[in-house]
């Protein structure tokens, strides 16, 4: 295989969440052959990680030559329900097979809509299975006992429910898979050579590190963040046992590290002999190195810096290893330093290859319990000054925020800057430095070994540029399959407390994205959305539902995207204004308001029309969303029909008898002052008492208005000028949006955008903007705390098929 790192990553992807366990029939049928077995849920996920993960994005879709790409392809057509293992292996001609295998279901594999595709069915002894040719390409399945199996090769389909022995090992390991939402992949690199590259230094890539990977991820934006475990049988064939029986330490060569290096490798243990002797097992050579000197010693590895080297020893008792490298003359003294003369340039190959191959190393330097050791000067006085000056990696944010991510202490751990990172992923190709690392600043991948197995964890994180503070700054940029038709908003995720993003684009998908990118899960819809998503909590139990309105359905949608109950509900007649959903005394015995021209529909949660709703079909269109405002005890319902404003009872009947018949414009209806509120087409703001008394008083506005309000404060906006209470702000000319409310961490903002110039403006209270707006936007906005930090996010449509999440700091 061409590109091993390009298959590994482009595997990787290939998942949205994960719950193996459940289905350990399914593992069963991974053939013998098999290196790569991985599970997803939603095919929509992994296109969306591709297309928007800031290093996988940059992979030439010819990366490799076993037209991985073409053999992949019929599985974007598939829709599962359920977990999907997909299992990756070469034949007997070497050429890469794939497996596909889930519980099958009627619409699991549907090319309808295709042009392009044949089918035939072939019989066999006992059962039949089905030949697909898509695209030139052919795909074999069968379905037995409700589990589907699908292959490019017909000989793995026909053996696929043969009595065969499972690799125990493969079972318990997928046992350990989490339950969140990861990725899991399973790598047995016995099967087929499948060591992607992962450090700097080639003649360490070249031996097999260990056997099996099992390995959950978490994919967004701008990470890629891997932890799992790793498993070698033969403690001779693989580096990785070389930790045997050793406990790790604590990975203190950061500590020495400038913050400017390019990475570097850092293993550790408790006893230098016990290390010693395995690691000579491994490289199949006698230990005849007198370990007593070295006994001191619980850390050692490599710094590199501008294709230079230095080797690290970190050493408990200084003052011994002195004596032993010391009796080396002086060569010079650099900050009160003394850098010494060494004659055994040769000395750490012979003791530590391959981890470390440097051969050059004649001059060292002791700081405290640090001896490190260079051919070059400039480096090593580089190190005493890094030092001193604290400016070490170990101080660096950069630094420290990734180890936030990773364990203290570890057996293996290697480090990369950009640079070093773009050397190693770029060593994987043919093709001459195709990926671009800038902004990737800090990344690791570190093994913490542990009785017979290490644990993994890697992350390569790309670091966000905060400046100062209030500022704003784009956190998260994400790419839709088609172009943006709804305005994205916030809803609320019950399992964690944070907050996502709905959105649907032109072909009536409806999108579920995490704040870090990730796309959830996409839905076909039978229309666009109108108005505004809301949530409700159907069964008491502090799950939430997605409930909205299309044309010719109303819409309950649980966290997976998957229809609720009786729901959707179907209409003939058209339904022409959002739903409303109504929860009167805030005991989720919620109410769903159906819109149909001058009729209103009063639905319950469970589907049923509600009986005693008694509003007769208005005189004219109903031309606002039908509102629930409450007025100390009382319950009301407004809206706008022809000239008139209803205000209804729960029942139906009308509470407020409002005589005055106004061309009211299609702002809506607010609760400001405690009276209904909403203005003429004239631009007169109308307010009507509990009693339906109205006044009416003259704002100035015009024709093409828009307002907004909450109990307290009023904001209009008319051609390009924006009140906000009684503050007056003057716009540039545009095309503007009509005025929004947040009220977020007790403070009020209102945004407007201009369609026209692409920008989103913010402002207070007080009508004062906020610093550093306006920003890139092409849409009204949707402002929340989405991730229970200090300050507020907002979305926005970005691009013709994109949405961005900003972050004001």
């Amino acid at each position: 295989m061409r590109n091993i790192c390009f298959l590994l990553t482009f595997i990787l992807i290939i998942s949205c969440k994960n719950n193996i366990q459940k289905h350990s029939n399914l593992i069963s049928l991974v053939p013998n052959h098999a290196s790569v077995v991985i599970n997803t849920t939603s095919i929509e996920g992994l296109t969306s990680v591709f297309k928007n993960n800031s290093l996988l994005s940059q992979f030439p879709e010819n990366a490799t030559n076993d037209g991985i790409n073409r053999k992949l392809n019929f599985i974007k057509h598939l829709k599962p329900s359920e977990d999907l293992l997909i299992a990756f292996g070469k034949d007997k001609t070497d050429s890469l097979q794939v497996s596909v295998i889930t519980k099958y279901h009627k619409d699991l594999f549907k090319l309808d809509s295709l042009s392009n595709y044949s089918v035939e069915t072939i019989s066999l002894e006992k059962n039949s299975l089905t030949k697909t040719t898509l695209e030139s390409e052919v795909i074999y399945s069968i379905v037995r006992d409700s589990i589907f199996f699908a292959s490019t090769d017909r000989s793995l389909v026909e053996a696929a429910f043969k009595q065969k022995q499972t690799d125990p090992l493969l079972t318990e390991l997928f046992k350990t898979s989490s339950n969140g939402e990861t990725l899991s992949v399973f790598i047995n690199t016995t099967a087929t050579k499948f060591d992607p590259k992962l450090f700097v230094d080639d003649n360490l890539n070249k031996v097999q590190l260990s056997n099996y990977y099992f390995l959950d991820a978490d994919l967004s934006q701008d990470q890629l963040k891997f932890d799992g475990i790793t498993i070698a049988k033969d403690s001779s064939n693989s580096l990785i046992n070389s930790f045997k029986n050793t406990f790790p330490q604590e990975n203190l060569l950061p500590r020495i590290c400038p913050q400017d290096s390019d990475g570097f490798l850092s293993f550790t243990f408790h006893s230098f002999q016990i290390f010693h002797e395995h690691l000579a097992k491994f490289r199949k050579q006698d230990s005849i190195f007198n370990a007593s000197n070295f006994e001191s010693i619980l850390e050692a590895g490599v710094i590199y810096k501008n294709g230079k080297q230095a080797v690290v020893l970190n050493s408990i008792d200084a003052s011994n290893m002195s004596a032993f490298f010391e009796t080396q003359p002086s060569l010079d003294t650099y900050r009160e330093i003394s850098i010494h003369a060494f004659d055994k340039p040769e000395f750490f190959l012979n003791i530590f290859s391959p981890l470390i191959t440097y051969t050059e190393a004649t001059k060292f330097i002791n700081i405290d319990d640090f001896f490190v050791f260079s051919d070059d000067l400039d480096l090593l006085k580089d190190v005493i000054s890094s030092y001193q000056n604290n400016a070490t990696l170990h101080t660096s944010p950069t630094f420290e925020a990734m180890m936030d991510e990773l364990s203290d202490e570890s057996s293996l751990f290697a480090y990369a800057n950009a640079n070093h990172l773009k050397d190693i992923l770029n060593s994987n190709f043919e093709t001459e430095n195709p990926i671009i690392t800038n902004g990737f600043n800090a990344s690791a991948v570190q093994f913490v070994y542990e009785n017979d197995f290490a644990h993994v964890h890697a992350i390569l994180q790309k670091n966000k540029k905060k400046t100062s503070s209030n500022t704003v700054y784009e956190d998260v940029n994400v790419t839709l399959d088609a172009d943006v038709l709804t305005n994205p908003q916030f809803v609320n995720n019950h399992t964690n407390g944070q907050m996502e993003v709905v959105v649907q684009d032109i072909n009536n998908h409806l999108y579920l994205i995490s704040k870090d990118g990730k796309v959830q899960w996409k839905k076909q819809l039978h229309g666009k959305i109108l108005g505004k998503i809301e949530q409700i909590d159907i069964n008491k139990n502090g799950r939430l539902q997605l409930v909205f309105a299309t044309a010719h359905r109303v819409y309950v949608l649980d966290r997976n995207g998957r229809d609720v109950g009786a729901f959707p509900l179907k209409f003939r007649d058209q339904i022409t204004q959002p739903l409303s959903v109504f929860d009167y005394d805030k005991n989720r015995n919620y109410r769903l308001m159906v819109t149909q021209g001058a009729a209103i529909l009063l639905y319950n949660k469970q589907g049923k029309i509600v009986r005693g709703f008694n509003y007769k079909k208005a005189e004219n269109t109903i031309a606002t969303q039908p509102q629930h405002l409450r007025i100390g005890r009382k319950d009301y319902i407004v809206f706008v029909q022809g000239n008139e404003l209803e205000i209804l009872s729960r029942v139906g009947k009308t509470r407020v008898k409002v005589k005055n018949n106004l061309s009211f414009s299609d702002s809506g209806v607010y609760l400001y002052n405690n009276k209904f509120t909403t203005t003429t087409v004239k631009g007169d703001l109308v307010q009507i008492d509990a009693n339906g008394k109205m006044s009416s008083r003259n704002l100035n506005l015009g024709e093409k208005h828009g307002i907004t309000a909450t109990s307290k404060t009023l904001v209009t906006l008319s051609e390009n000028i924006l009140h906000i209470k009684t503050h007056k702000v003057e716009l540039d000319f545009g095309e503007y949006t009509p005025p929004k409310i947040f009220y977020v961490n007790n403070k009020i903002y209102v945004s407007v955008t201009d369609l026209q110039a692409k920008k989103v403006y913010l402002f207070d209270s007080l009508g004062k903007p906020i610093d550093n707006f306006p920003v890139y936007g092409n849409s009204t906005i949707d402002l929340d705390n989405i991730d229970k930090g200090k300050r507020p996010e907002f979305v926005t449509k970005g691009d013709q098929n994109s949405i961005i999440i900003y972050r004001l700091e």
